[in-house]
């Protein structure tokens, strides 16, 4: 007979399960498997490649950019540097323009309809054998496309992503973030170590020209629809990890919200696409649903746990048992609950506060989780609602 208590108790366990495998137990299991892919990587491989750069209203950052991509140690013959500046209305464009004696060629027309329609329009013109595709905002170290094209000596690499780092003196939420791509670089480490990477960074994201699946103009996570597809035609996406992108954090909690908010928009469209994204691979199925599916869902598991443990805290009649949360488990579990969200408020009170100190980091570390699944929750209904556009709503940076 199925009681109050049996729904309560699975209502917990299942929800602090899931919490536990998505953020701890996958990655531990994929650190652990043995690696079955081969390493044919030739260092000195330098194949023609397409720096391919969509810029919208980048006119703080953009001279930077290009600057920081001329200086890129690679063959300068075996390098296109292409920008697209369409619907820029602050003189991007005319800033690109002034560096064209350089090399770098400029794409540009008025009228703006988002990233992935510049982007589409932008491929027949790129030359390299390689994509990489990249942001206005975002830096590459000098030896970083060499790193990221490297993977592609072996033929059965079909895609690469290399590593996305913050950079310091962004206050904690900054370092918070930091911390965040380094726990995200081990789990990709180890997924390409095994079988192949099933996450990527959309600003340091290289791919085969003759793989390339151009995405629909209404999806919102491009670089994980490429991705994806690299993966269903049979071929490899390898973590470069040494291949690095710098870039900053948003100026405050609220702006990355905002942006986290449209990744997991993009997340729940993914899933709900999986037929049209998933591979046939068994192994990469489970990658995919334990690495990227889950994690939009974590607020939710979250919510129950917290309400669960709620009504276990009422007394009423149950089976003598720590599975039926009796107390002094159901106390504890939900004091501790408590304990995480005042955290997360107190650390909302310092992340302003310049300096690396790491009591900081630790009080603002239950903040970060926070804001980032109060995003992924309001990713789901602007997903549902469907308010989400193909056009950017532009956050600024640091």
């Amino acid at each position: 007979m199925i009681t109050l208590s049996y729904i309560v108790a699975i209502f917990f366990w299942f929800s602090v399960g899931a919490i536990i495998y998505t953020y701890f137990i996958y990655p531990a299991l994929i650190a652990m498997m043995p690696s079955r892919s081969t390493n044919n990587t030739k260092e000195d491989y330098t194949p023609s490649v397409t720096l391919l750069i969509a810029a919208y209203n980048e006119k703080d950052t953009i001279e930077e950019k290009i600057k920081n991509s001329l200086q890129l140690d690679y063959p300068k013959g075996k390098l296109q540097i292409l920008i697209i500046t369409d619907g820029s209305e602050d003189g991007t464009n005319l800033l690109v323009q002034a560096y064209q004696k350089d090399g770098i060629e400029l794409m540009h027309q008025p009228e703006r309809k988002g990233k992935m329609a510049a982007i589409n329009r932008a491929m027949p013109f790129a030359t390299g054998e390689i994509i990489i595709f990249s942001d206005a905002n975002n830096f590459y170290k000098p030896n970083t496309i060499k790193h990221l094209v490297a993977p592609f000596s072996d033929s059965n690499v079909g895609a690469s992503s290399g590593s996305k780092t913050i950079q310091k003196g962004d206050g904690e939420l900054g370092n918070s973030e930091g911390l965040y791509w380094k726990y995200e670089s081990f789990i990709k480490r180890h997924e390409s170590r095994v079988s192949s990477c099933t996450s990527v960074a959309g600003e340091i994201l290289a791919i085969r020209k003759n793989l390339y699946t151009t995405p629909p103009n209404n999806i919102i996570n491009d670089d994980f629809f490429s991705a994806m597809h690299v993966l269903r035609k049979g071929y490899r996406l390898v973590y470069a990890e040494t291949a690095q992108s710098v870039e900053r954090i948003s100026p405050s909690s609220k702006d990355e919200i905002v942006r986290r908010r449209r990744i997991n928009a993009g997340r729940y469209q993914a899933i709900s696409m999986s037929f049209q994204l998933l591979p046939k691979k068994p192994i990469l199925i489970w990658q995919i649903f334990s690495h990227k599916y889950l994690r939009p869902l974590v607020p939710f598991f979250m919510i129950f746990a917290f309400i669960s443990n709620l009504i276990a805290l009422i007394p009423y009649p149950r089976p003598d048992s720590w599975f039926y949360l009796t107390n002094p488990l159901s106390i504890l579990f939900f004091g501790l609950q408590v304990i995480f969200y005042l955290l997360a408020i107190l650390g909302a009170k310092i992340e302003r506060r310049a300096g690396d100190s790491k009591l900081r980091l630790l009080f603002y570390l239950p903040t970060f989780l926070v804001n980032s699944n109060y995003a992924a929750l309001q990713g789901f209904f602007q997903f549902i609602k469907g308010g989400q556009g193909h056009l950017w709503q532009k956050v600024e940076r640091r």
